[in-house]
């Protein structure tokens, strides 16, 4: 059985409370941690953003932007109303609005940046790790393009429209009802219980990239423990003549393994040594992609991976369990809902990140299972780089309408799609509780399908139509061990929600809710 202590509050907070490391004058005062100090205004958040596909030039738009709130999606009206910080989201402190946003309204975006003169000869490509909820794009009065869906990285190429001599005016409104028929997770207008303030707009960090005329789109990279080789997929946006791709796998500086194959198709890299990642032991291979022609470089790009296998097993006392790399590992853990006291759904920092899961390591915990929301890259590779294994949520919607229903799909597969290279996340957790739960036994093979070399939990607590790989069971306040099936393992999905109340380190002053 798995056990997850509940940690249904405002995510990070609640454990960080108790550390001593933020505080809260109430009354008014907001609460903040010990990294709010340090953010920048310049540079909010200055590391790379994208830890599984690097390269070398790119430069971080986060930092102070125009905003204005309007009633019209068509256009800004007369001067922008302030400043607010980029990537925090509107109604955070450490945004410098601290407004909410509803269904109303439009809140516009404006910043001018120039374009370095050495990525002449490039394409330049425009990247947000995500924005809440639908977001219109335009540079130079053209408009890019339209992305809906509020957990995804999205981007538009933007060389044609480029000035390349002066500056550029970068231009984006954003639409966020919260409680339309969206994934919205824990999000909420009405802030009461375990439902939490609304993070609307951008959220994640927002950046250039120049890249070659032919060039690497991206890579997938899937391995077991007990090959142990890699089988990697290079994504090119051309596929014309002799291009190949090459897929070089080192440890430590050491050479493992190399291979070369046509972009698209499976290059399979036998490895030299076996090193498996565990939370013991959380071994990362690095890997380099070249993308070639004979002996010319195109594009480049460095990666990591690590070989993991995930399945259910038979014990030796016949009992179903969760066997991590071909042995039974007893997995417990924190229901993280990833929301700060000052940036809400954005972490102060990125040592904010590593520092929650490391504490989380060091009280003893080797999960976390990341509640009904979807985390920026740099938390994965926090994970993937400490040993934490996650059970990772498909973020919560009503889902009513088939518009509504479309949608949920759409921003599961794209979840699966941005997230399957990561070795930390070993489970995919389709519906949280019944909530908006449809076309369960569907979905659940759809997963299954797309990602075969992960669990799926098709329904984590209240309704279980016995698909997936699990039977879990939420109970409040003491943990009940579910009946164990001769096919499935038995979890526990939830329990706890034990809360203290200390002065000065609650969000609100009286109050304070737990289940007990």
């Amino acid at each position: 059985m798995t056990c997850l202590f509940n940690r249904k509050f405002r995510g990070a907070a609640c454990l960080l409370a108790l550390l001593g490391l933020f505080h809260c004058a109430c009354g008014g005062e907001p609460l903040l941690t010990r990294w709010a100090a340090g953010v920048s205004s310049n540079s909010p958040l200055p590391e790379y953003p994208r830890p599984q596909l690097v390269r070398e030039a790119w430069e971080n738009l986060n930092g102070w932007w125009d905003y204005q709130i309007t009633t019209s999606s068509n256009t800004p009206t007369g001067e922008f109303e302030g400043k607010i910080l980029v990537p925090f989201p509107i109604e955070s402190h450490l945004s410098g609005v601290n407004k909410p946003l509803d269904e109303r309204m439009t809140l516009w975006y404006r910043r001018h940046f120039s374009v370095p003169a050495g990525w002449r000869g490039n394409l330049i490509k425009l990247h947000f790790g995500a924005v809440d909820w639908v977001a219109r794009v335009m540079v130079n009065g053209q408009l890019l393009g339209m992305h809906r869906g509020g957990y995804d990285a999205f981007t538009f190429e933007v060389t044609q429209v480029l000035n390349w001599e002066g500056q550029n005016e970068l231009l984006i409104a954003v639409t966020d009802p919260t409680e339309g028929d969206q994934p919205r997770g824990k999000q909420s207008r009405r802030v009461e219980n375990i439902f939490y303030t609304a993070s609307s707009g951008i959220w994640q960090t927002v950046w250039l990239e120049p890249v070659p005329a032919e060039h690497i789109q991206g890579v997938s990279l899937a391995s077991d423990a007990g090959g142990p080789v890699l089988r990697a997929t290079v994504m090119a946006n051309s596929f014309a003549g002799n291009l190949q791709a090459e897929v070089v796998v080192s440890f430590a500086g050491k050479e493992m393994g190399r291979a070369t194959g046509a972009p698209g198709g499976a290059i399979v890299v036998p490895l030299r040594e076996s090193r498996p990642w565990s939370p013991a032991r959380p071994d990362l291979y690095d890997v380099e992609v070249r993308l070639r022609r004979g002996k010319d470089i195109r594009d480049r790009v460095r990666s990591y991976f690590g070989l993991r296998d995930i399945r259910v097993g038979t014990d030796e006392s016949g009992t179903r369990r969760l066997f991590l790399n071909g042995a039974p590992l007893f997995q417990t853990g924190v229901l993280d809902q990833g929301f700060w006291p000052d940036g809400l759904y954005t972490a102060p920092a990125d040592e904010a990140l590593r520092f929650d899961l490391e504490t989380a390591k060091g009280l003893g915990f080797n999960l976390v299972r990341k509640h009904v929301k979807v985390e920026p890259e740099r938390w994965y590779y926090w994970a993937d780089k400490l040993g934490m294994l996650v059970w990772q949520d498909m973020p919560s919607a009503n889902n009513i309408s088939e518009a509504g229903r479309r949608q949920f799909e759409l921003e599961l597969e794209r979840m699966i799609d941005q997230k399957a290279n990561h070795p930390s996340i070993i489970m995919w957790v389709l519906f949280n509780e019944g909530w908006g739960q449809f076309d369960t036994e569907r979905l659940a093979r759809r997963i299954r399908a797309t990602d075969p070399a992960r669990l799926v939990d098709s329904a984590s607590g209240w309704t279980d139509l016995k698909v997936g790989d699990v039977i879990d069971l939420h109970s409040y306040p003491q943990p009940m061990a579910p009946a164990p099936e001769p096919v499935r393992a038995a979890v526990l999905g939830e329990f706890g929600g034990l809360g203290l109340g200390i002065s000065n380190h609650t969000w609100q002053a009286r109050q304070t809710w737990s289940y007990q």
